[in-house]
């Protein structure tokens, strides 16, 4: 039997001209079957903390006060067998689209392609959650939902049942991307000099036992990272 997966997306620095050099996209995975389960497991983490559960974590909110709470999270990503993670870091610094024919939605699309491939296995079923924040939502939805089905050559989208935006607030597994997300894009990106940011990136890559700065296997299923660098390559 053909097994459903929930891949949660998100996005960071993706915008042509926001002073960042390196795009982030990434997707937290997992069987549709243990979508529920996991929420409630990050509940807990976050009453653990005395946080309550309709508050959202983000990035941008780890902090000294809270780190914990946010090592607490990517250790429980680590030891769930259920959750995997794929991302794709992009540097724009060196873009051309005119030596392409291209604009820079159409590229953002083919990344999103680049990032999602991996994860897609002709004989399952996506659903597949965005947290889209600008006022292109819909539209970006649309096509991305039509850039993907053609790559797969799943026109009656069997295979990509869905795309969907959604609000990070309701769903807790976005706000899991969010985090591992914005961890990469912290590194790649030096925005910033704080401590507890940091702390929080040794604990991935003491975890993954990557550097985050490189490309990972192929085949690496918990945390899969691309570095598109305009060269191509496998994945």
């Amino acid at each position: 039997m053909s097994e459903t997966f929930n891949i949660y997306c998100d996005e960071s620095c993706h915008l042509e001209n926001d002073h960042y050099r390196f795009m982030v996209l990434g997707g937290l995975w997992c069987p549709t079957e243990k979508t529920r389960e996991i929420a409630v497991r990050i509940r807990e983490i976050k009453h653990k903390h005395q946080i309550p559960h309709c508050r959202e974590l983000k990035w941008s909110k780890v902090s000294a006060a809270k780190l914990d709470l946010y090592l607490d999270l990517i250790d429980y990503f680590f030891d769930d067998d259920d959750l995997n993670f794929r991302v794709l870091v992009a540097d724009k610094s060196i873009l051309d689209h005119d030596a392409f024919n291209q604009n820079h939605d159409a590229w953002y699309y083919k990344m999103y392609f680049d990032m999602l491939k991996v994860i897609f296995d002709p004989e399952c079923h996506y659903r597949i959650y965005l947290d889209i924040k600008d006022t292109q939502g819909g539209e970006k939805v649309r096509q991305l939902h039509r850039v993907l089905c053609n790559s797969q050559y799943d026109f009656s989208q069997k295979i990509i049942e869905r795309v969907q935006i959604v609000e990070s607030h309701h769903v807790e597994h976005l706000q899991l991307a969010d985090l591992l997300i914005g961890a990469i894009s912290y590194l790649h990106n030096q925005p910033g000099n704080s401590a507890a940011k940091k702390t929080v990136i040794e604990r991935i890559k003491q975890r993954s036992h990557y550097s985050l700065r490189q490309r990972t296997l192929y085949k690496e299923k918990k945390l899969n990272l691309f570095i598109w660098d305009g060269q191509g390559g496998r994945h």
